[in-house]
């Protein structure tokens, strides 16, 4: 039985460690320290943690590149170490520790979004296509030999969040697929083209804000790659929403101005309109353009005069 490190650590990276305990000895998982979440900031671990927990599995969460070395050394041996977002760049000393390396489920179709946040970048990017790639890690980002990989199609109506479980799942599947043969030697990496690079940057604060500046298609896709979280922003009638969907709108409001259309807000932007189908007021809960609307106290179906959005 092949003995694997599993290094994870969001919801994500669940499914690949599901795969590989029914088949595998996984010795070790490894994942980020518990950090703050929600409105109270209580320190909460991390949904790779929970679920090594509830398999029993034995759980570390290294705080630096110099314990994540140390844990794997006390530890091993291990036959291979296998990658979902873990959220740390792993050192040279790091990767010869499992005799045959460490395989990285990478959510693109490598060496296209290489990277922390290849999801929301293709989504923001108005990709039509991704996948999910197998690669075994170097000391570059993203630039290991491939194992295997698998495209699928974006549809109109996915957004980070979405897009994301399907990928996770996908790529829990090749991995399975060809775990064994690699470690047996009979699949051998081919080396990454060098055709079509591209980098997907971490999501930052400056990422979120929604540019009225911008098309319709910019403003949606924004919206897309960043929901369900962090979610796109936007300032009105002085408040900070969160924008958790939105779609294009034959209404074409002045741009940096919203009115109220078929029962829902429009913002204008350079080129048209975009309806905003649900968002999330500041300090509540999400809720459908059409009750955000009544909450505003104005009658659905009738047009604004055309608020400004700061």
């Amino acid at each position: 039985m092949t003995r694997i490190a599993f290094l994870g650590t969001p919801l994500a990276a669940i499914p690949t460690l599901e795969v590989l305990t029914e088949a595998h000895d996984v010795g070790l998982v490894l994942t980020q320290p518990d950090r703050p979440r929600g409105r109270s900031r209580r320190p909460m671990p991390p949904p790779v943690k929970e679920e090594a927990e509830a398999r029993s599995l034995p759980v570390a969460q290294p705080d630096s590149g110099e314990e994540l070395r140390e844990a794997l050394e006390n530890t091993a041996p291990y036959d291979v170490g296998v990658v979902v977002a873990y959220g740390r760049i792993l050192r040279p000393e790091v990767l010869d520790i499992p005799d045959h390396g460490f395989l990285n489920v990478h959510f693109s179709l490598l060496p296209r979004w290489r990277g922390a946040a290849p999801v929301e970048r293709a989504l923001m990017a108005d990709d039509e296509m991704t996948g999910v790639t197998i690669i075994r890690l170097d000391e570059g980002l993203d630039t290991g030999p491939v194992l295997t990989a698998q495209a699928i199609d974006i549809p109109a109506g996915d957004d980070a969040g979405s897009l994301t479980t399907r990928l996770a799942v996908i790529g829990a599947r090749l991995l399975g697929a060809v775990l064994e043969d690699y470690v047996e030697g009979t699949i051998q990496p081919v080396d990454q083209s060098s055709d079509g690079v591209t980098y997907a940057d971490k999501i930052t604060s400056e990422d979120r804000p929604l540019e009225q500046a911008g098309s319709v298609i910019e403003f949606v896709n924004r919206v897309r790659g960043l929901a369900p979280d962090p979610a796109a922003t936007l300032d009105m009638d002085g408040d900070r929403h969160k924008v958790l969907l939105a779609a294009p709108h034959s209404a074409a409001p002045a741009p940096g101005t919203w009115e109220a259309h078929g029962g829902v807000p429009v913002v204008g932007v350079e080129d048209g309109g975009v309806a905003l189908l649900e968002l999330q007021p500041p300090g509540r809960r999400p809720q459908s353009g059409e009750d955000w609307l009544r909450g505003r106290r104005r009658e659905a179906g009738t047009t604004g005069s055309g608020h400004k959005l700061r």
